[in-house]
């Protein structure tokens, strides 16, 4: 007798571990799913933020009632492109120095320091000018678009445009968003730019690399295929920056609280997205063999 109460008790004290063990893995499992879960809904509402911001743009063009609002476009282009343009280009700039200077040494082994233009103008041209534009708009113009919607929203402008048969998306979220696409395009040729201008200055400067060598390197090695990816991206990249920012921003709820955690958001979903669509369009012209 004493044997099987022994063996019930540890059949219980088994019985009463495993449930502590599932108890304990089912919290992570959850968690991750919960993520999952609002990771695909945003996803989802960004992709139904792009299917009406399309379909408008092709109204717009397709139909003489829907106007595109060029005045608005306008605006949002000198409030997020023009005015970033000197963070762009200082950040840039300053990129363009440091890659001159940090490949000087390896190529001095080689004896080879004047093919620092080849490296440095495909570098930029194809992947750091884009980039660098991508980013510092991100934190310029991203998070500034999705403050500015989510303070609509919690005052209640939205609901108001609403009921004045006036669509938000055909008045808010397309000037914004082509507006972040065109000013990342002309962003991106300046970044490119003011990056081998610099880069140029700094090697006739440090390095004792005449103008003319570095130019002429430049334009054995760069191509026009190497300008032409880059500025593809450029494109991707504004588009995403835009999309991000208008869905956060009109998804806000909670208030002042609210709008900051889409500011945040924002900010940090577009330097993911950038950098996740960055890889696919690598990959992408590495398997095309544009590279």
């Amino acid at each position: 007798m004493a044997d099987a109460g022994t063996e019930v008790e540890k059949s219980g004290h088994d019985a009463g571990a495993k449930r502590s063990a599932l108890a304990a893995l089912a919290v992570p499992v959850s968690f991750v799913g919960a993520r999952g879960v609002a990771l695909l809904e945003h996803i989802g509402a960004i992709g139904g933020l792009t299917f009406e911001t399309l379909r408008w743009i092709y109204r717009a063009f397709t139909r003489k009632r829907v106007r595109m609002g060029v005045p608005a476009i306008m605006s949002q282009i000198v409030r997020v492109g023009v005015r970033s343009l000197l963070i762009v280009s200082l950040v840039s700039g300053c990129v363009g120095l440091i890659l001159v200077l940090q490949m000087a040494p390896p190529l001095d082994q080689f004896g080879r320091r004047d093919l620092v233009a080849n490296i440095v103008g495909v570098a930029i041209l194809r992947e750091l000018g884009p980039l660098i534009a991508a980013i510092v708009l991100t934190g310029f113009a991203g998070a500034a678009i999705a403050a500015e919607l989510g303070t609509m929203v919690v005052g209640e402008e939205i609901e108001a445009l609403e009921a004045q048969a006036l669509n938000p998306i055909r008045f808010l979220v397309i000037p914004r968003v082509l507006a972040t696409v065109i000013s990342l395009m002309c962003l991106s040729v300046a970044s490119n730019v003011v990056a081998i201008g610099c880069g140029m200055l700094i090697a006739l400067l440090a390095l004792e690399i005449p103008v003319r060598t570095f130019w002429e390197n430049l334009l054995f090695q760069a191509k026009a295929i190497d300008f032409v990816t880059g500025f593809s991206k450029s494109i991707v990249f504004g588009a995403l920056i835009g999309l991000i920012a208008c869905t956060n921003g009109l998804r806000v709820t909670g208030g002042a609280a609210g709008v900051g955690k889409a500011t945040t958001d924002t900010v940090v979903q577009s330097v993911v997205a950038i950098v996740i669509a960055d890889l696919i369009f690598t990959a992408v012209f590495f398997a095309w063999k544009l590279n």
